[in-house]
């Protein structure tokens, strides 16, 4: 496994560690008044855990299509076929999240019309996250509907799992590669728990500003990230029709 297979991989870890769920409920579970060290550790285990096996199955039918249609998408129709999926990622990441202070601020308002008062989905999580008496089971339920919820959208986690797919290693060491790439999902908030531990409230403010930085731009770097996978197969598809030479 070399380094143009590794360096992708950590990227994609990376960025998908600043999720919703590996990240910033973490976070909101390490500001409560009492932390609860076992809470989010119960929490990321379980996070973590959802994706092996996720990304296990998803793997396992990539590998299955792969040795079936081998070869098709070398061809003009798959080149064509990968433009059209890049110009559609292309639009969405520059349509999907408004990129000045008034479109956010009308969208904003928007949303509160049609919720008509009610708390927005990222209120309920955070009541969610820091309410409940500490037990396992809560928590677990927690991780795994933010999970469920978040998979989806998790851009650079099916990224990975295409990289991992094609990569051409073992089923055994695919595994291993996807456990590694969990564990560095959920890297980052044991780093900030471990500081939570030793620091205790002197860090509270740090995670305060971080959480709002990560809810305001949350957004955001999902249409970056959908521009640039979108450009990336774009241009690359367009290479190869020939439109370059």
């Amino acid at each position: 496994m070399g380094v143009e297979l590794v360096a992708p991989l950590a990227v994609l870890a990376l960025i998908d560690s600043t999720s919703f769920g590996t990240l910033v409920i973490p976070i909101w579970l390490m500001m409560a008044p009492r932390l609860r060290a076992h809470r989010v550790l119960v929490f990321l285990a379980t996070v973590g855990t959802f994706y092996l096996l996720l990304g296990v199955a998803l793997m396992a039918g990539a590998m299955a299509v792969l040795d079936r249609v081998d070869g098709v998408f070398e061809g003009t129709p798959g080149h064509i076929a990968q433009l059209v999926v890049g110009v559609i990622l292309l639009v969405l990441g520059l349509t999907i999240e408004p990129w000045t202070k008034e479109g956010k601020r009308k969208r904003a308002e928007r949303r509160q019309a049609r919720r008509g008062g009610k708390p927005s989905r990222l209120q309920v999580w955070r009541e969610r996250a820091a309410g409940g008496d500490g037990a396992a089971t809560g928590v677990v339920v927690l991780a795994l509907s933010a999970a469920v919820i978040e998979a989806a959208s998790m851009l650079p986690y099916l990224a990975a799992i295409g990289i991992i797919s094609s990569s051409g290693l073992s089923p055994s060491s695919s595994v291993v590669v996807l456990a590694t790439y969990c564990l560095v999902m959920v890297t980052p908030a044991l780093a900030l728990l471990a500081a939570r531990v030793t620091l205790h409230e002197r860090i509270t403010p740090t995670l305060t500003r971080l959480d709002a930085w990560l809810s305001r731009n949350s957004g955001e770097a999902l249409a970056w990230i959908l521009g640039i996978v979108g450009f990336h197969l774009s241009v690359n598809a367009a290479y190869a029709l020939g439109w370059f030479s």
